[in-house]
């Protein structure tokens, strides 16, 4: 009786140290963002604080990609949840991502209907976001047009703007990034474009594409002439050269930081087919080779809780995707920034432009082309159509070596995007 009584407790003690052996199985966090080493350490230390045993390991893309496609051909492995940007998971075979439609999380409708990939189910979670947002030093408020929202301007209402400011001041007050380092081409990428032709690279050389490029000739008329020489817009926030600018939040993040009262954030403007705006979207997501698939889904709700979003936003400076309050203790850039692309992601007419997917080695040229059609045409005078009917030809060519199918908020295709 006694060697079955210490037997039988042998057995529960072994029983006890297995289930606690279980319960703190690490979940592999596999991501490609966050990879700064105070940025991983933060997220360790912070985000993933109260989530569980997480092993959180940041990598480049390729070895990212390299690891994650060899346990789907295995078909097991020890990655428990993906980090990583809209791209990355747009290029995945759907198949290879489990649904995560039960899980009922939701971040803004427009983000939620990209993380479903062209399918019926949520591929991934958004996790967080960047963008550009546009900036104004309070001086031009009042020579906002009559009736005008800033949360809600039309590319009308700031073209009308840029010229009451410069009937008041003798000046043109509007910036505009088209020095050599300035982001110009992810404005026509990822705002002019979407708002005006609901596309990027299947209406290039449309008819809204011609009456988008002759919006910005309006736009560019009531434009800082030497915003040719302008590449981080703070810089002319804070000497009065401009009074209005576009650009991305952390290169007018140096302004709201010096002078937060002086400044304020708003979203882009709107055109016939939306607010376009390019989010910068990385999601979670889960392989099907997950080990423990409870573990993962539990992980993958705790980053969208709204403490959480917080803390991310203080690891990485990524916006939250959730509607939250942002705490008053953030510098005031994240504080006007985050409201911003908050309304901005939100609004009813949201029309996201994504960033390029999918063109390798051809991502430069690429950009380089819409740089060149706004040099053509805006800057030299040129005939609009005659410049996108010859870029056109261009653009196709970069497509079809590079293989890239469409992306939001071009319609999908079966192999590389038309420009049609």
């Amino acid at each position: 009786m006694s060697v079955n009584l210490k037997l039988m407790g042998a057995i529960s003690g072994a029983a006890v140290l297995l289930s606690a052996v279980t319960a703190q199985a690490e979940v592999l966090f596999w991501s490609t963002q966050a990879k700064p080493v105070e940025e991983a350490q933060a997220m360790r230390e912070q985000v993933l604080s109260g989530a569980g045993n997480v092993d959180y390991q940041p990598n480049d893309g390729g070895p990212w990609l390299t690891r994650l496609k060899a346990e789907l051909q295995a078909g097991s492995g020890s990655i428990g949840v993906l980090g990583a940007l809209h791209g990355d998971y747009s290029a995945m075979d759907p198949d290879d991502l489990v649904d995560l439609d039960g899980l009922g999380l939701s971040a803004s409708g427009t983000f939620n209907s990209l993380a479903k990939l062209g399918t019926g189910k949520m591929q991934y979670i958004p996790w967080m976001q960047a963008s550009y947002i546009m900036a104004a030093n309070k001086k031009a408020l009042p020579h906002l047009p009559k009736g005008a929202n800033i949360d809600a301007l039309t590319y009308d209402q700031l073209i009308a703007w840029g010229k009451n400011m410069m009937e008041a001041t003798g000046e043109a007050k509007f910036g505009f990034p088209a020095g050599p380092k300035g982001l110009k081409h992810r404005f026509f990428q990822g705002y002019l474009y979407p708002s005006y032709t609901n596309g990027v690279v299947r209406t290039f050389a449309s008819d809204d594409a011609v009456t988008a490029w002759e919006k910005m000739r309006e736009l560019w008329a009531v434009t800082n002439p030497a915003s040719t020489n302008f590449s981080f817009l703070q810089e002319q926030l804070l000497n009065g050269d401009a009074w209005v600018v576009f650009d991305h939040t952390s290169r007018v993040a140096q302004a709201f930081n010096d002078r937060p009262d002086d400044f304020i954030a708003f979203p882009a403007p709107a055109g016939p087919t939306g607010r376009g705006f390019m989010p910068v979207l990385a999601g979670v997501a889960i392989p099907r080779t997950a080990p423990d698939m409870d573990a993962a889904k539990a992980l993958v709700q705790h980053m969208l809780k709204p403490e959480t979003q917080i803390a991310t936003l203080r690891a990485t400076n990524f916006f939250p995707v959730v509607d939250v309050e942002l705490p008053s203790d953030l510098p005031p850039a994240v504080q006007a920034a985050g409201n911003a692309v908050a309304k901005m992601s939100g609004s009813a007419d949201a029309n996201p432009g994504l960033l390029p997917a999918g063109l390798g080695a051809k991502g430069g040229e690429f950009s380089q082309l819409y740089t060149e059609t706004f040099e053509r045409i805006v800057l030299a005078g040129q005939d609009i159509r005659t410049v996108l009917d010859e870029h056109k030809i261009r653009l196709q060519a970069i497509m079809n070596e590079s293989g890239a199918p469409c992306w939001a908020p071009d319609a999908p295709s079966n192999g590389p995007c038309p420009v049609e």
